[in-house]
């Protein structure tokens, strides 16, 4: 069995590729970050109808028909006017690190935003956002109904690091001569030991048990990933 670099998912993270030919990995926001910065946001919108509220009570009948315009305008345009803005986010998603882009990695445009916030009265059936709740967790992406059809990602801002330094290991040299999507490999799944849980870390490294020399009669028990671990440190040069 040889090592290879796959298209398997070995995380939540959504690997993105855009019109340059640039991968980049972007990590979607989840059902508690986005619900919790919702709140937030309704929290605004609630107190910005009540200031209306306020100011246009001395206005009698006119200004109740002033105010259900207004609570339209504040309902609709609120999110479209932050998520075009340059943090791409309304107060609740900035406060939790989320912004809204495009699934190609790119700024949302215009016609996304409007298209996705127009939804959300689909989201919103039949109560509660039921329907956007069971799309944002029956796909990867956790993409509600107007994600999907606006093709938008709501993402955490934060940088993605995708390879840390690797663990430290006795250096050992591989079975065999590896090719340089081998070496790629590796390397990314050492990088990746504190992202991963152990079962998940152990059980990648038992697919590349092949490149693993045998191990020396007077050699201290080491599980398959302590073993993958020197042959990575031994690609990076410490041997």
């Amino acid at each position: 069995m040889t090592v290879a670099v796959s298209d398997l998912r070995v995380d939540t993270l959504a690997p993105v590729e855009t019109p340059e030919g640039i991968v980049l990995s972007l990590r979607p926001a989840g059902l508690v970050s986005r619900s919790m910065a919702f709140l937030v946001d309704l929290l605004i919108r609630l107190l910005i109808d009540a200031g209306l509220a306020l100011a246009l009570a001395p206005l009698g009948r006119m200004g109740i028909g002033l105010l259900l315009i207004a609570m339209f305008a504040v309902e609709w345009i609120y999110p479209i006017f932050f998520e075009l803005g340059r943090a791409a986010a309304t107060p609740g998603k900035r406060i939790f690190g989320l912004r809204v882009v495009m699934d190609t990695g790119l700024p949302i445009t215009p016609a996304a935003s409007v298209t996705r916030n127009l939804l959300r009265a689909a989201d919103f059936l039949p109560l509660g956002y039921a329907f956007g709740i069971i799309t944002l967790l029956l796909n990867r992406e956790c993409k509600r109904l107007g994600d999907l059809a606006a093709g938008t990602l709501v993402v955490y801002a934060a940088p993605v690091v995708l390879h840390d330094v690797p663990p430290q290991a006795p250096s050992l040299a591989p079975a065999r001569p590896l090719n340089p999507q081998e070496q790629a490999a590796i390397r990314a799944w050492a990088g990746r030991a504190r992202r991963l849980t152990p079962q998940r870390f152990e059980e990648l490294a038992l697919l590349a048990t092949s490149v693993l020399p045998a191990p020396a009669p007077d050699e201290a028990p080491r599980s398959p990933s302590e073993r993958l671990l020197g042959v990575a440190q031994w690609l990076m040069g410490k041997r």
